[in-house]
């Protein structure tokens, strides 16, 4: 997992894109998965962003516990975060107030010296199928921005205006050049960063379970009702390719199409909500 090298020529052009356009705009929205809100951020785009002002959306939060926990560590740091579920629109219009007050004292500046008023502008950046476009459909109110359920669907940038005051530059996913912790890159193939095609499924899915068994066996337990949880990822799988019925011919377990189910119901939430990445300690 670890040696995966992910970086397509488009998603070269995305780096290069918001370099160029952060003299553009106010302040850049980073969009992370509320389930990863560390190991969805890109080192890259904090190289690229600077000192630009930044607000973070952790999305999908219907899918994530312990969010409060996350948000007092953003706020511990001096970062600003909200949380969002772009789907139904819940949290948006704390996104909205809170990006006009990042965004503020630049436009009152530019009021004080002559232009004329002007909405706020944000770039909205993060990794593939962390939930953008849906961002910015939710916001605009209609479907402007292409959104799929798959990553790098949006190629190139687009401005899009919004009637709250809020104009948005959105750009596509860009994730690392290369995966240096395994953790990380197995978390963002669990949330569909990363595309399925360049995955060992079943391995994969059998990490996902060992690591459900640890910190959400309760959960896992009631989804798949299984009476106990083995140690071993593929005796899990085993497990549920049995209770679910997924079989070959002869009564063996089809453990691609159940790692694949298991995976599906992870991503829409069904089996519990969680917190994959384990919360930092603020260093005083």
């Amino acid at each position: 997992m670890n040696n995966i090298q992910w970086f397509p020529g488009h998603m070269k052009k995305t780096r290069e894109l918001i370099s160029d356009n952060l003299k553009l705009v106010d302040l850049v929205i980073e969009v992370l998965d509320a389930r990863i809100p560390i190991s969805s951020q890109n080192p890259l785009l904090k190289e690229l962003l600077g000192d630009k002002p930044k607000l973070i959306a952790l999305n999908k939060s219907d899918l994530a516990a312990n969010l409060e926990s996350w948000l007092k560590f953003f706020s511990d740091k001096n970062i600003s975060a909200v949380a969002i579920n772009s789907v139904n629109g819940a949290g948006i219009k704390n996104l909205i107030a809170a990006a006009k007050k990042i965004a503020a004292p630049k436009t009152n500046k530019l009021e004080k010296f002559g232009a004329k008023p002007r909405a706020a502008r944000a770039m909205i950046v993060g990794v593939p199928n962390v939930g953008k476009s849906s961002l910015i459909n939710k916001l605009a109110g209609v479907n402007r921005a292409k959104a799929e359920n798959r990553p790098a669907v949006t190629r190139s940038k687009q401005w899009i205006k919004i009637d709250n005051g809020l104009d948005l530059l959105d750009t596509p996913g860009i994730l690392y050049p290369k995966f240096e912790d395994k953790d990380v890159a197995l978390k963002l193939a669990w949330t569909y960063a990363i595309n399925d095609e360049v995955l060992d499924i079943e391995q994969t899915v059998c990490l996902l379970l060992e690591t459900l068994a640890a910190k959400f066996p309760a959960g896992l337990m009631e989804r798949f009702k299984l009476e106990n949880i083995p140690a071993e990822g593929y005796e899990i799988l085993n497990q549920i390719g049995k209770k679910r019925g997924a079989l070959k011919k002869g009564g063996e377990v089809d453990s691609e199409k159940t790692a694949r189910l298991i995976l599906s119901d992870f991503r829409a939430g069904k089996i519990c909500k969680v917190i994959l990445d384990d919360l930092p300690e603020i260093k005083q």
